[in-house]
């Protein structure tokens, strides 16, 4: 506790020094790789983000690591996730680095064992619908548990309009 409050000079103007460098570098590599960089499309984008998060954060505040190893330590991250997304591109090597979407509601139906699968409760689900300004069950037409996290409900009051083949391709029933 007595580390709290000590300080110097030198080390506030080191890591204000190392913040800007590591700044500059996420931002430059980010323009490089493409936005995608920071999306949640796959459990990867999320590695990808609290790695580069990580780094960050040690570059700035350890004076063990130099400017010069974290930028190049976020510049192999960078590759690395260029890397992932190319191979990501061929299907096979894709259901290995990805998680499938899962069917939550098939129309008004509620599917339980996917429920289970997703360790999504009843209420989550009836939370995610409030969200989604559902206002009758019979308006749903199906709602997704995606690759990353989110729910995606598909609705449409008229009875005669179905979901596209395309839009549920690959999700898991």
């Amino acid at each position: 506790m007595d580390k709290w409050f000590e300080f110097s000079i030198e080390s506030l103007i080191a890591i204000a020094i190392t913040a800007a460098g590591i700044y500059f570098a996420v931002i430059l590599f980010t323009r490089i790789a493409g936005k995608r960089s920071f999306s949640k499309m796959s459990s990867f984008d999320f590695a990808m983000t609290v790695a580069v998060g990580s780094m960050i954060a040690s570059t700035v505040l350890n004076s063990s690591v130099s400017l010069v190893q974290g930028a190049f330590g976020l510049a192999s991250i960078y590759i690395l996730q260029i890397l992932i997304a190319l191979i990501r591109r061929h299907s096979p090597l894709q259901k290995l680095i990805d998680n499938s979407p899962l069917l939550l509601m098939d129309g008004p139906e509620i599917l339980h064992e996917n429920l289970r699968k997703a360790r999504l409760t009843p209420g989550d689900l009836r939370s995610k619908l409030r969200e989604a300004n559902v206002t009758q069950l019979s308006h749903i037409k199906a709602v997704v548990f995606e690759t990353t996290g989110d729910i995606s409900v598909l609705q449409n009051s008229d009875k005669e309009l179905e979901v596209q083949t395309w839009l549920l391709k690959d999700v898991k029933r």
